[in-house]
């Protein structure tokens, strides 16, 4: 869930705080720092009226007369999105408002964290608001804590290789990964396990490929021979297996060759891959030397030669195409630093 904290690391956890912003650009955790206000308010007072105001429509003038008091005392919240845009004239208006917020309203600013806009966000952090951090996910770590912490709050269990799988099958898309977990908490009973998550999710012709390849790569053999046969009997083209390990061996063998002490983003832009993909193969490439590779690279151009016609049983192909990358792997001793 998204963390609060204070920029002067003191914690503010008053969901009806006068002030809150969430400062970041994964849309799902600005929604869900909206969400989290909007429903302490009802829960406060079921009639409390909200305004969630898009960019541009909040003009000079309009914050006063929003927060003005009405007639009924009623509670209300707040919602400025894109405040970073906001013009000049309206900047002035809210700053002047967090040194002397109504009372019974809660304002809610939502800020991607950038130099633009970055005054109004200095404000409000010296104001004392209550600061939500909705940052991108962009590390396979930060997505799997995700899937982690989304089963904890659920008040379900289960084991890091089920976090992982549900990580690998769906991707970096955070809605999908919530989804993916409520609709796992709420049809399983006990423990959530890798068996579940492969039952529901690894069916997926891309995910369960790449599922292949990765444990493939990385010399587990057993579990990378267990996707593979799990993907085949769900319907997954071999053809799109042997690309999947295609791709994996030739991102170790680029990572492996790769000039010594560079960081992931110019690895990144190097090697033509996302950051994210960089971090995953340098954990992957520990135990691959320049003849384990081409032990790997020979094993997949026999088995793609074999998927695409030149043999008889595909299935098999691709088995020995596993077994041998994963040998050559876990053999191939310690890799360069």
């Amino acid at each position: 869930m998204a963390g609060k904290k204070q920029a002067d690391g003191s914690g503010n956890d008053d969901l009806l705080a006068a002030v809150t912003v969430a400062v970041g650009q994964e849309e799902l955790l600005l929604d869900r720092a909206v969400r989290q206000v909007v429903d302490a308010a009802r829960a406060a007072d079921p009639d409390t009226d909200v305004r969630d105001l898009a960019v541009g429509t909040l003009q000079a003038g309009g914050l006063a007369e929003i927060t003005s008091p009405s007639l009924f005392a009623e509670r209300k919240v707040v919602v400025v999105r894109q405040s970073q845009d906001l013009p000049a004239d309206v900047v002035k208006e809210v700053k002047a408002y967090l040194t002397s917020p109504v009372e019974d309203i809660s304002l809610v600013l939502l800020h991607p964290g950038g130099a633009k806009g970055k005054g109004l966000l200095d404000a409000a952090r010296k104001a004392g608001a209550r600061e939500v951090a909705c940052p991108k996910m962009t590390k396979p770590a930060d997505r799997l804590a995700f899937v982690r912490n989304e089963f904890r709050a659920a008040g379900r269990s289960a084991t890091p290789a089920a976090c992982q799988a549900l990580v690998d099958a769906i991707g970096s898309d955070l809605r999908e990964l919530a989804s993916a977990c409520s609709q796992l908490a709420a049809d399983i009973e006990g423990t959530i396990d890798e068996a579940v998550v492969a039952r529901y999710y690894t069916g997926r012709a891309e995910a369960s490929s790449f599922t292949v390849a990765d444990r493939a790569v990385e010399g587990r053999t057993a579990e990378a021979l267990e996707a593979l046969r799990w993907s085949l009997s769900t319907g997954v083209a071999p053809v799109l297996v042997s690309s999947a390990l295609a791709q994996g061996v030739r991102a170790i063998g680029k990572l492996a060759s790769a000039p010594p002490r560079m960081s992931p983003g110019e690895l990144a832009r190097e090697l033509g891959m996302p950051p994210w993909k960089i971090d995953r193969v340098r954990q992957q490439l520990r135990g691959w030397t320049p003849d384990g590779v081409a032990t790997a690279v020979r094993a997949v151009a026999q088995a793609d030669a074999a998927v695409k016609g030149g043999g008889d049983d595909p299935a098999y192909a691709l088995e020995k195409a596993v077994v041998t990358i994963s040998t050559a792997r876990s053999t191939g001793g310690a890799r360069r630093s």
